[in-house]
């Protein structure tokens, strides 16, 4: 249950508390490659204007683009399906 300013709860689907907690703890670009669940959550975080969303040609690359911005001095997320970590390595 996510708590809104008002003091309020919200039931939140998986996808949107990862962006929900991605926005909280400052991240400031979030990157994927297209394919189920990180279509979905980078959609939701997609939502904060704060947080830059990127779609990358595959998951090297998105971690790449989030290492970078690492090196930077800023947070970022990576988001893929467990096969796309093949990919990444």
């Amino acid at each position: 249950m996510a708590k809104l300013p008002s003091g309020k709860s919200e039931l939140l689907l998986g996808n949107e508390a990862v962006a929900r907690g991605a926005w909280e703890a400052g991240v400031l670009v979030a990157t994927a490659y297209p394919g189920t669940p990180s279509t979905e959550i980078l959609e939701a975080v997609a939502h904060y204007p704060e947080i830059h969303t990127e779609w990358c040609t595959n998951e090297k690359v998105a971690l790449e683009v989030a290492l970078g911005v690492s090196f930077a001095g800023g947070r970022a997320l990576v988001a893929m399906k467990h096969v796309g970590l093949n990919v990444a390595a």
